[in-house]
Protein backbone atom coordinates (compact mmCIF):
# COMPACT_ATOMS: atom_id res chain seq x y z
CA UNK A 1 0.00 0.00 0.00
CA UNK A 2 1.35 3.42 -0.92
CA UNK A 3 1.23 5.96 1.92
CA UNK A 4 2.38 9.49 2.54
CA UNK A 5 2.54 11.55 5.67
CA UNK A 6 4.00 14.39 7.63
CA UNK A 7 4.60 15.81 11.07
CA UNK A 8 1.99 18.05 12.71
CA UNK A 9 3.37 21.28 11.21
CA UNK A 10 4.13 19.76 7.78
CA UNK A 11 7.88 20.48 7.80
CA UNK A 12 8.91 16.78 7.57
CA UNK A 13 7.11 14.85 4.83
CA UNK A 14 7.60 11.34 3.46
CA UNK A 15 6.16 8.56 1.34
CA UNK A 16 6.48 4.80 1.62
CA UNK A 17 5.18 1.42 0.58
CA UNK A 18 3.86 -0.58 3.53
CA UNK A 19 2.10 -3.84 4.26
CA UNK A 20 -1.04 -2.82 6.20
CA UNK A 21 -0.92 -6.17 8.02
CA UNK A 22 2.33 -5.05 9.74
CA UNK A 23 0.73 -2.41 11.98
CA UNK A 24 1.43 -3.06 15.66
CA UNK A 25 0.92 -1.58 19.11
CA UNK A 26 3.87 -1.41 21.51
CA UNK A 27 3.23 -1.03 25.25
CA UNK A 28 6.91 -0.83 26.34
CA UNK A 29 7.89 1.88 28.80
CA UNK A 30 10.20 3.52 26.24
CA UNK A 31 7.28 3.97 23.82
CA UNK A 32 5.13 5.33 26.62
CA UNK A 33 7.75 7.96 27.47
CA UNK A 34 8.71 8.78 23.87
CA UNK A 35 5.07 9.43 22.94
CA UNK A 36 3.90 10.91 26.23
CA UNK A 37 1.00 8.48 25.91
CA UNK A 38 0.00 4.94 26.88
CA UNK A 39 1.40 3.11 23.84
CA UNK A 40 2.79 3.63 20.34
CA UNK A 41 1.33 2.42 17.03
CA UNK A 42 3.87 1.71 14.28
CA UNK A 43 4.04 0.10 10.85
CA UNK A 44 7.29 -1.35 9.58
CA UNK A 45 8.67 -1.06 6.07
CA UNK A 46 12.01 -1.83 4.43
CA UNK A 47 14.36 1.17 4.28
CA UNK A 48 14.28 0.93 0.47
CA UNK A 49 10.50 1.57 0.54
CA UNK A 50 10.72 4.80 2.57
CA UNK A 51 11.60 8.23 1.18
CA UNK A 52 11.71 11.66 2.80
CA UNK A 53 10.02 14.25 0.53
CA UNK A 54 10.33 17.38 2.68
CA UNK A 55 12.40 18.81 5.52
CA UNK A 56 15.02 16.81 7.40
CA UNK A 57 14.01 15.35 10.76
CA UNK A 58 16.12 15.66 13.90
CA UNK A 59 17.67 12.55 15.45
CA UNK A 60 17.57 11.32 19.03
CA UNK A 61 19.46 8.11 19.82
CA UNK A 62 17.91 5.90 22.50
CA UNK A 63 20.30 3.32 23.95
CA UNK A 64 18.45 0.24 25.18
CA UNK A 65 19.34 -1.72 28.31
CA UNK A 66 21.03 -4.30 26.05
CA UNK A 67 23.23 -1.58 24.47
CA UNK A 68 21.49 -1.53 21.09
CA UNK A 69 20.76 1.88 19.63
CA UNK A 70 17.33 2.95 18.35
CA UNK A 71 17.40 6.03 16.17
CA UNK A 72 14.32 8.17 16.82
CA UNK A 73 13.54 10.74 14.13
CA UNK A 74 11.24 13.67 14.87
CA UNK A 75 10.36 17.09 13.48
CA UNK A 76 12.80 19.81 14.61
CA UNK A 77 9.99 22.37 14.41
CA UNK A 78 6.95 20.78 16.11
CA UNK A 79 8.52 17.73 17.81
CA UNK A 80 6.25 15.11 16.21
CA UNK A 81 7.82 11.62 16.25
CA UNK A 82 8.00 10.44 12.61
CA UNK A 83 9.92 7.16 12.42
CA UNK A 84 12.54 4.95 14.03
CA UNK A 85 15.25 2.59 12.85
CA UNK A 86 18.36 0.91 14.21
CA UNK A 87 21.98 0.35 13.29
CA UNK A 88 23.60 -2.43 11.26
CA UNK A 89 21.05 -5.06 10.21
CA UNK A 90 18.38 -3.18 12.20
CA UNK A 91 18.85 -0.19 9.87
CA UNK A 92 17.15 -2.07 7.04
CA UNK A 93 13.74 -1.65 8.74
CA UNK A 94 11.94 1.66 9.30
CA UNK A 95 9.14 1.92 11.87
CA UNK A 96 6.74 4.67 10.80
CA UNK A 97 4.56 6.27 13.46
CA UNK A 98 1.00 5.61 12.32
CA UNK A 99 -0.30 8.95 13.61
CA UNK A 100 1.77 10.73 10.94
CA UNK A 101 0.34 8.68 8.03
CA UNK A 102 -2.35 10.44 5.99
CA UNK A 103 -4.09 7.10 5.32
CA UNK A 104 -4.08 6.09 9.03
CA UNK A 105 -7.86 5.58 9.24
CA UNK A 106 -7.45 2.49 7.07
CA UNK A 107 -4.70 0.94 9.21
CA UNK A 108 -5.69 -1.44 12.01
CA UNK A 109 -3.09 -2.98 14.34
CA UNK A 110 -2.67 -6.74 13.91
CA UNK A 111 -0.43 -7.40 16.91
CA UNK A 112 0.59 -5.98 20.28
CA UNK A 113 3.95 -6.32 22.01
CA UNK A 114 5.31 -5.66 25.51
CA UNK A 115 1.80 -6.17 26.89
CA UNK A 116 3.29 -6.88 30.33
CA UNK A 117 4.25 -3.17 30.45
CA UNK A 118 0.77 -1.97 29.54
CA UNK A 119 -0.68 0.45 32.05
CA UNK A 120 -3.04 -1.36 34.43
CA UNK A 121 -6.12 0.54 33.26
CA UNK A 122 -5.57 -0.49 29.60
CA UNK A 123 -7.60 -3.57 28.67
CA UNK A 124 -5.17 -5.09 26.15
CA UNK A 125 -7.80 -7.64 25.15
CA UNK A 126 -10.13 -4.90 23.91
CA UNK A 127 -7.50 -3.26 21.68
CA UNK A 128 -7.17 -4.41 18.07
CA UNK A 129 -4.43 -6.91 17.36
CA UNK A 130 -3.28 -10.13 18.94
CA UNK A 131 -1.35 -9.65 22.22
CA UNK A 132 2.08 -11.30 21.96
CA UNK A 133 3.80 -10.57 25.27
Amino acid sequence: MHIDGQCHCGFVTYEAEIDPDEVSICHCTDCQQLTGSTFRVTVGTPRSSFRLTGGEPKLYIKIADNGRKRLQFFCPECGSPIYTTGEGDDAEEIGIRVGTINQRRGLTPRSQIWCSSALPWIDVGKLPGRPES
